[in-house]
């Protein structure tokens, strides 16, 4: 071969490199069908992206691109499927690590994904928070036992005034424990151990008074005592420890209407449920003593358990009131304070979901007020037939149960003035018309009473629980 070599890279087709080779013999004519053997076409390799398999790729990890929000997450993951420079080269016709990534990173839409849902740190106790609600109304029968032993009409006020006071003294203590355990569990009990036999002895003493040092005042010892021992006992959580205790009391109730136990069995049996409460109360602080304990605790001050005894004075003196009137009410409204309670860790979780899925303080308050209405529904609407079925009359019975409720939920979030005010004022209004005979009488006031409450305390949650702060 002899002469230049020309080099034609050729217009449209820029994969082919036309190489003309000049010929020194003199031109002839040829056919126009006949091949220039003067030209040797030699076809390149494909230059630039191989598209469709870049979209090949873009298919097979497009779960994991979508969520990428830079291309460099993209280059980390190809990295990780173990493409190396050499062939995104020759499979995909990209120069580097980075240009594939990105041309992936352009073709799949961004898609985020909602997290995976977060369990409910509020999730209540079903089985615990109903067995609360049994056992605050299970001591009922001891006096249920005990009936033909003792005179009722004489004896009643006595143990009305050592159950307000221990009522009381247990909602302070109570809370005080409470703020104790955060600190450690020997703490707590070394709270209640100082304060439950003092607390027994305050309603003992208190008793004594319109007892006059009668043997009444044994039985409103007992009662302090068993009211006490309980109280430590629901605070450190052993309610199926109490149940056990109770035992006795309960065989003998359930005996009543197929035999007559005697009187030696109708005093003996609640006196040993009490021995029994005493022995598994003492049994254990002991073991929640020895747990070691934390250095350098600091106490808090007495002043922020005081809303809390007097909440419970208040709530005393309004379930009196009720009791008075509708005895079998009473207990429909004790029973349901385990349910009370478990809505109460049902409102928490809600509002911290409602928290999550709201994006306004607008969209929140909303939010907060159709859980707020929803948990005062869920706890009400059960008390209706159970009154009715009572006989009681059911509008006084769910105003102070809505009462209640709402306080105890203000409470729950530290909100303990609001809720010991509004109940004492409610507490002082029924009972003031109730002692001196004032208008309108003593059940439509209690009614007045107890609805004007729920109102106010109603509005006190929407204010201060409304907004995301408590609940973040």
């Amino acid at each position: 071969m002899s002469g230049p070599i020309s080099l034609e890279p050729g217009g449209a087709e820029q994969d082919t490199l036309a190489l003309r080779l000049a010929d020194t013999r003199p031109p002839r004519r040829r056919p126009r069908w006949a091949f220039d053997d003067a030209t040797l076409a030699i076809r390149l390799p494909l230059r630039g992206p191989d598209e469709e398999a870049v979209s090949r790729l873009a298919a097979e990890l497009a779960d994991r691109v979508g969520p990428a929000v830079h291309p460099y997450e993209v280059a980390a993951l190809l990295e990780a499927e173990g493409l190396s420079a050499a062939l995104i080269k020759e499979r995909y016709g990209h120069p580097s690590l980075f240009s594939l990534a990105a041309a992936l990173y352009e073709q799949v839409p961004r898609t985020f994904p909602e997290p995976a849902r977060a369990a409910d740190p509020w999730r209540p106790d079903t089985v615990r928070c109903l067995l609360r609600g049994v056992l605050f109304a299970l001591p009922g029968l001891a006096y249920l036992l005990t009936a033909p032993l003792w005179d009722a009409g004489r004896y009643t006020p006595v143990l009305i005034v050592a159950g307000l006071v221990s009522w009381a003294w247990g909602q302070a203590l109570g809370h005080r424990a409470h703020l104790r355990m955060a600190t450690g569990r020997r703490e707590a009990a070394r709270t209640l151990l100082i304060g439950a036999p003092l607390g027994a002895v305050v309603a003992t003493a208190a008793a004594a008074v319109p007892a006059g040092g009668g043997p009444v005042t044994l039985v409103a010892a007992a009662q302090s005592l068993y009211l006490a021992a309980a109280g430590v006992l629901l605070v450190l959580a052993r309610e199926r420890l109490l149940l056990a205790a109770l035992t006795p009391l309960i065989a003998g109730t359930v005996v009543l209407p197929w035999w007559e136990p005697g009187s030696l069995l109708r005093a003996g049996l609640p006196l040993l449920a009490l021995l029994a409460t005493l022995a598994v109360t003492g049994r254990v602080l002991l073991v929640a003593l020895g747990v070691p304990a934390v250095p350098g605790a600091t106490r808090p001050r007495l002043l922020w358990s005081l809303p809390y005894g007097l909440f419970g004075l208040a709530a005393g003196v309004l379930v009196l009131l009720e009791g008075d009137r509708e005895p079998y009410a009473v207990i429909v409204l004790t029973v349901s304070m385990g349910p009370a309670e478990w809505l109460l860790y049902r409102y928490r979780g809600l509002s911290v979901a409602a928290l999550r899925a709201t994006a306004t303080p607008a969209g929140f308050l909303l939010r907060s007020a159709g859980i707020l209405g929803l948990c005062l529904l869920a706890y009400l609407l059960p008390l209706v037939p159970a009154a009715l079925y009572t006989g009681a009359e059911p509008t006084a019975l769910l105003f102070l149960a809505a009462a209640l409720w709402t306080a105890l939920l203000l409470q729950a979030f530290g909100a303990a003035w609001p809720s010991a005010g509004i109940s004492l004022a409610a507490a002082a209004g029924a009972g003031a018309v109730t002692l001196f005979g004032l208008p309108p009488g003593p059940a439509p006031a209690l009614t007045l009473c107890c609805g004007a409450a729920a109102l106010c305390l109603s509005a006190c949650a929407l204010r201060l629980l409304g907004r995301p702060a408590p609940h973040a």
